[in-house]
């Protein structure tokens, strides 16, 4: 079934895995990163309309927790590995196993862990949760060690809440890595991302594209993609 559904989508873009040019999102000044991928079909789908990045989550209690094959991708789709205070052998092992572009960092992860992994070497995603307030000189000693930021939002569970912060926080960011916003964006936040003007690298989207957990709806992201231009 996987491969069947593979050949349809190649056959109906006989250069599906060689595409290079830059995405619809990364042509407007924004990345778009869809994470929480589990479903091979699906993946296929979304893989079709050329997100920049695409992340797999490696973390066992989620409900999106992906443990089966990733189906051939274009090539101008950065496959990211979502883990949670993970042991260094474990993020190895998936990062081979997957042929991983990045690695993003859920957890308490520290600074000497960062610098260890990036002896693969692979791009780093940290991961910082912010609610009411945040301590943007945290980031200074992570800025040697790791590619991106991404600012999600505190909840009971890594990420995938579903819920937003106080962007308003962000006007404070002066780091020099590029960061991801991430933290229940969907289609009702586009008009308030613009308003914000912020110096945003990506946009992390998640829960409120789903069907069901992992299963994306791709009529929606297309709608989103049409209307986001930062």
């Amino acid at each position: 079934m996987i491969i069947s559904v593979q050949k349809i989508i190649m056959k109906k873009n006989k250069n599906y895995q060689n595409v290079s040019a830059p995405s619809p999102l990364e042509r407007a000044g924004v990345r778009i990163k869809i994470c929480g991928m589990k479903f091979p079909e699906n993946i296929l789908e979304v893989g079709a309309l050329l997100p920049d990045f695409m992340g797999f989550i490696f973390w066992e209690k989620s409900s999106r927790y992906f443990d089966g094959e990733i189906p051939m991708l274009p090539k101008s789709i950065k496959k990211v590995g979502v883990f949670v205070d993970e042991s260094l052998e474990i993020v190895v092992s998936k990062t081979e196993k997957y042929k991983l572009d990045c690695v993003q960092l859920h957890g308490n992860e520290s600074v000497e862990f960062c610098k260890k992994l990036k002896e693969i070497p692979i791009e780093i995603i940290k991961v910082f949760s912010i609610k009411d307030n945040f301590d943007f000189e945290i980031l200074k000693e992570f800025e040697g060690v790791c590619d991106y930021f991404l600012f999600d939002t505190k909840g009971e569970l890594p990420g995938g809440n579903g819920t937003t912060f106080n962007w308003n926080l962000l006007k404070k960011y002066s780091s020099n890595r590029p960061f991801f916003l991430s933290g229940g964006i969907g289609i009702e936040e586009i008009n308030l991302l613009k308003d914000m003007n912020l110096p945003i690298y990506g946009i992390d989207v998640n829960s409120k594209f789903e069907k069901q957990p992992g299963l994306k709806n791709t009529e929606l992201l297309k709608s989103f993609q049409s209307q986001i231009e930062i």
